[in-house]
């Protein structure tokens, strides 16, 4: 069983940074896939970007080079660098892992406010 704890949400003024975490522990091995969703209010849950374990990064449309999606396999730990981050933003981010036995595990979320 793979677990998700991320971390590094806040409250940034429009144009700032935070960068996320997501550790992963447990049957690490299985997973093939890690991403970063993000669901705003009254919004359905969006792809921002993932990362396959060969190392391939793609994002989604929106997050136009601002964002970027890398990992440290030392601590088992991706992260979502976001630079010129927007009111729009705001959201609940999620860590999201895929397994090669074909499971999904969610981690609990982290939430990132952006004033404008």
């Amino acid at each position: 069983q793979v677990q998700l704890v991320e971390s590094g949400g806040g409250l940034v003024q429009a144009g700032g940074s935070l960068r996320l975490s997501c550790a992963a522990s447990g049957s690490i091995r299985t997973i093939y896939a890690m991403s970063w969703y993000r669901q705003a209010p009254g919004k359905e849950r969006e792809l921002v970007g993932g990362i396959t374990s060969n190392g391939l990064v793609d994002y989604g449309n929106f997050v136009k080079g601002r964002f970027t999606i890398f990992r440290n396999d030392d601590k088992n730990t991706m992260y979502l660098q976001m630079n010129s981050l927007k009111p729009e933003d705001t959201a609940e981010y999620y860590c999201n892992a895929n397994s090669w036995e074909g499971k999904e595990i969610w981690g609990q979320g982290t939430q990132v406010t952006v004033s404008s």
